[in-house]
């Protein structure tokens, strides 16, 4: 099983332009942003070219969620966001200035923007608005509207915040036109991501509800918002239910990167905590149409169902050629026990993933070795050339070993690799001051145990935890799983509650930026980054700008290496898994592509319902699909 493994996998998908793009293209009107050579499709993008530029309209697409929400504000670290809506890009309810692609990674389709130019050195970026953009209301999108939600969002919001830290302001110089200031020249990859921008209708905003009370983007909200995409919020239960329904008169339903998508009139979500239950809603049908599928032991002998034999609901996986997460165990460092490197190596040689993946996943999983797994950006074998050259100016503040040895992480491949590796925990213990003593790990000087907490949320947290705590507890170290509902864990992550978590962390071919609110010194005391281990390390700041202002791809991909190898022997998580596919089950009531995009792996957004189909399961299961 992997954990938080989305069909939006690529939403986060960010980088650094590549050297590939001509600098004689540059402050020319563009529609379509690449930062890793041209798009496919060119400049003149018309469709996806996987989808069903006929397909109908109508229907209702209902999934279950996990939790509950008491906020439609997600851009503010507090209350937990109804489905639909997401702290990074515009969910259902809102476009921005342009679209990820689906098929392509680090490409931008225009959206509210029509085209965007910048100057040869990166200085600033111009986004130039769509005349037919407008909100649900009928009113247009405005320069002002955009420059107002690049304000509110870097005030507010701590990933648009760090995303775009060297973005000093955006001023209207036409009424058509946005340019955004930058504080340095060179970033190659500002340009293009501020069409990431999430543009928030600024006179709803800052007018008054049904009671006369002044609106605040600054908190939290269940007063339904206005919006601009394709959905808007048709009806809620506070917590328990929430349903959305398609735009008849969406403004940027023919625009390229809507053409054959968005087809559901309805889309329902219901909420519901035990994970249990969600399992026996998607088998009866109704509740859930489409089950994306963690848990390899469920995939592997659960799917045995009548609905499954009868063809009435369908098993499939799609394969992805998007980077892979690094999946692990964050270890907090805020907390004393995590500080030392050594303590944190030792915790990594107690954890067998060739035994879990053997008994407990079926060998559907893949041991995760970088931070960049899945992509050139992938460290090995030892430092050479220009990387070697870029780590050698932090050789005084680098683990020595980053040099001379190639990172491994230990491999469970023998009756013998369970003492072998369980004593290297124990001497790197010693090293750092902690020995056994009455079959307890404790401080050589203070007897103070080593004991630490696992806070999940969930079933799949206690699958993969259990294994490593039995081990951890072979050598003394008191290690314990706790579970609690979603929306108190979110609350904890966000401020840093914890001492340890499993985590996600998902980089991109082009990664840039958002490198920033991942590993930075000030990310690691911002509430709500994702800087899960708080990184405070000045060789990883170093690398993380010259990330930033690569000045090509060479230069990219060898400072990346150097950023990989230097978190990998840091030991600031301990690495888990991956699986390069994406499964999903679903009651057999859509009409899908006959190809999918292989980039994000399944694009839900494209599928229909099958009206004949949806007929005959509501028949046969008395109302249930």
């Amino acid at each position: 099983m992997t954990v938080g493994r989305t069909l939006l996998r690529s939403f986060l998908v960010v980088a650094t332009l590549a050297g590939g793009l001509q600098a004689t293209l540059a402050d020319e009107w563009r529609t379509t942003s690449s930062l890793i050579g041209p798009s496919k499709y060119g400049e003149n993008f018309q469709r996806y070219d996987y989808v069903n530029p006929d397909a109908p309209k109508g229907g209702t697409y209902n999934s279950v969620v996990s939790g509950t929400f008491d906020s439609f504000n997600p851009y503010i670290v507090q209350g937990s966001p109804a489905a639909g809506l997401q702290p990074f890009g515009g969910g259902l309810l809102y476009d921005t200035l342009m679209d990820q692609a689906t098929d392509e990674g680090s490409v931008s389709h225009p959206l509210i923007a029509d085209a965007y130019k910048y100057p040869t050195d990166y200085s600033s970026a111009t986004y130039r608005l769509d005349p037919r953009a407008k909100w649900h209301d009928g009113q247009p999108i405005t320069t002002e509207d955009v420059i107002w939600s690049f304000q509110v969002l870097k005030a507010n919001s701590p990933m648009y915040s760090r995303y775009f830290e060297n973005v000093t302001d955006a001023v209207a110089v036409s009424d058509r036109e946005v340019e955004f200031h930058f504080d340095q020249k060179g970033n190659r990859e500002l340009p293009k991501i501020l069409g990431d921008l999430v543009v928030l209708p600024k006179h709803w905003w800052e007018g008054t509800d049904a009671n006369g009370k002044k609106r605040d983007i600054t908190k939290g909200t269940l007063e339904p918002p206005l919006g601009s995409a394709a959905y808007k919020i048709a009806s809620f239960k506070a917590g328990s239910e929430i349903v959305w329904q398609r735009v008849p008169d969406y403004w940027g339903a023919k625009l390229a990167v809507k053409i054959g998508r968005e087809n559901f009139d309805t889309q329902h979500f219901t909420y519901i905590l035990d994970d249990n239950a969600s399992w026996e809603a998607f088998k009866k049908g109704g509740l859930d149409d489409i089950k994306p599928e963690n848990s390899s032991k469920r995939w592997a002998t659960f799917y045995d169902f009548a609905a499954i034999k009868a063809g009435d609901v369908i098993k499939q996986e799609f394969k992805t050629t998007s980077p892979e997460p690094m999946q692990a165990f964050m270890l907090n460092q805020r907390h004393k026990l995590f500080a030392d490197r050594l303590v944190r190596a030792a915790l990594t040689y107690p954890f067998d993933f060739e035994s879990m993946n053997r008994t407990l996943f079926f060998g559907f999983n893949s041991r995760t070795h970088s931070y960049f797994q899945g992509t050139e950006l992938a460290s090995s074998g030892l430092p050479q050339g220009k990387e070697q050259e870029i780590l050698e100016k932090y050789r005084d503040k680098l683990p020595p070993e980053l040099f001379t040895q190639e990172f491994k992480l230990p491999v469970y491949d023998s009756p013998q690799a369970e003492r072998k590796y369980l004593k290297q925990a124990v001497d790197l213990f010693a090293q750092a001051g902690w020995v056994i003593k009455g079959g307890k790990m404790v401080n050589a000087k203070t007897g103070e145990p080593f004991k630490f907490e696992i806070l999940g949320s969930g079933e799949t947290d206690q699958v993969i935890s259990s294994p490593w705590i039995a081990n951890l507890r072979k050598i003394g170290v008191d290690a314990t799983l706790r579970i609690v509902d979603p929306s108190q864990y979110t609350n904890r992550v966000r401020n840093f509650d914890y001492d340890v978590i499993t985590g996600q962390l998902q980089q991109s071919e082009s990664p840039g930026n958002e490198q920033r609110d991942f590993w930075s010194s000030k990310a690691a005391d911002t509430p709500g980054s994702r800087n899960y281990s708080g990184i405070k390390n000045p060789v990883v700041d170093a690398l993380v700008d010259r990330i930033i202002f690569a000045t090509d791809r060479d230069d990219l991909v060898a400072t990346t290496h150097a950023l990989d190898r230097v978190l990998l022997w840091n030991y600031y998580v301990v690495p888990q898994y991956y699986r390069a596919v994406v499964w999903l089950a679903y009651w057999n009531k859509f009409g899908i592509p006959e190809k999918q995009p292989g980039y994000r792996g399944a694009d839900i957004d494209s599928w229909w319902i099958d009206a004949d189909k949806e007929k005959a399961l509501a028949a046969k299961y008395k109302g249930g699909n």
